[in-house]
């Protein structure tokens, strides 16, 4: 069970959930509560009634949460107005806004059975039968999810004004010189060479973006997505953002740039970026001249993210699962290494194989 200076007080929890979720079954003591491994953000929790009907809870970090960042309230609405759309999200159950229950807002939402494989190891678990066909719903739900109009969902009032490409560099490279976090060289050196090389703003107008689609944010069962999770930078914003996300995370045999984050996709049985981009812009009617610019794009704001995940690591704020010495300069590495993929993504197509080669 998880004590309470790791993010969840199960005493504490239980009196919120008797008052507020009355389908929770509630026993003689406190539900019981794991921490998920897995994740640098936002933190995620099994909860487990007295029935034995599990639940997740998720809630910021213990600390170091910059402004604009972890609103449980903003995840809470894209997992509610995507409930019921063709977009397979956790059934929404509970919305705690009041800080005085667990230190931070917080929600719970349906447990959803199937393998997360959010690195290579967890990856085993899908069976290899199956991978080509989870590889292509990853692109089909991608598709399914830039479907859906913002308006009709209730979500029309979340644009904003201006490009969300200029924001997001704004934002990212913002965040990145608020922490902690000082090798910022390569990060300032790419992030002025996107700027240069902006592409022109797409005609559609805004879409749900996710802002971290990838297999380690997806639950699958039987070759299909059984669940999208981490809705934390979701945005109305571009949707070739989340496709350059996807492609730069699909790691395949004889890559000469780095993926931004483990995952399953070098092992037998998934199919290539090239299938995966094919199959999404069949799908979305989207053209993929520009990809090239978004894989880069992603790469930088991989090492963007990665310095406020190294200065919460730093100051302690991310509860037991802490990283110190060794662990934490590697961690500032690839930072480093993910800001330098980005200015040799702007001269790479998106399988990472240098133009022209």
């Amino acid at each position: 069970m998880t004590d309470a200076h790791d993010g969840v007080d199960p005493v504490a929890l239980t009196r919120w959930l008797a008052a507020e979720v009355p389908r929770v079954e509630l026993g003689d003591g406190p539900v019981a509560v794991e921490r998920i491994s897995g994740g640098h953000s936002n933190l995620t929790f099994r909860v487990t009634d007295a029935r034995g009907t599990p639940y997740a809870l998720r809630r910021p970090p213990t600390g170091g949460v910059l402004a604009t960042a972890h609103d449980m309230g903003r995840e809470w609405r894209f997992l509610t107005a995507l409930a019921g759309t063709a977009v397979p999200v956790p059934e929404p159950v509970a919305l705690c806004s009041d800080p005085a229950v667990l230190g931070a807002g917080f929600y719970l939402m349906g447990w959803v059975d199937g393998v997360v494989p959010g690195d290579r190891a967890a990856g085993e678990a899908v069976p290899e039968p199956e991978r080509r066909a989870c590889g292509l719903d990853t692109a089909e739900v991608l598709a399914a999810l830039h479907a859906v109009d913002p308006a009709e969902v209730g979500l029309g009032d979340m644009a904003r004004p201006g490009r969300y490409l200029e924001r997001q560099l704004r934002r990212w490279h913002r965040q990145a010189h608020a922490g902690a976090f000082t090798d910022l060289a390569a990060l300032d050196a790419a992030h002025a060479a996107l700027v240069e090389a902006m592409p022109p703003e797409p005609a559609g107008g805004p879409r749900i973006a996710h802002g971290d689609f990838r297999p380690g944010n997806l639950s699958f069962r039987g070759g299909r997505i059984t669940g999208v999770f981490d809705w934390e930078l979701a945005a109305l914003g571009e949707p070739l953002a989340d496709l350059g996300w996807l492609l730069a995370s699909w790691e395949c045999p004889g890559d000469t740039l780095p993926a931004i984050t483990s995952g399953p996709t070098a092992a037998p049985g998934w199919p290539d970026r090239d299938l995966v981009a094919a199959r999404y812009a069949e799908r979305s009617g989207h053209a993929l001249d520009q990809l090239p610019y978004w894989v880069a794009f992603a790469h930088w704001r991989c090492a963007c993210i990665g310095t406020g995940v190294w200065t919460r690591y730093a100051q302690g704020n991310m509860g037991s699962g802490a990283e110190s010495g060794e662990a934490l300069e590697r961690r500032r590495e690839r930072v480093v290494a993910d800001a330098e993929a980005a200015l040799a993504a702007l001269r790479r197509g998106p399988t990472g194989r240098r133009r022209g080669a």
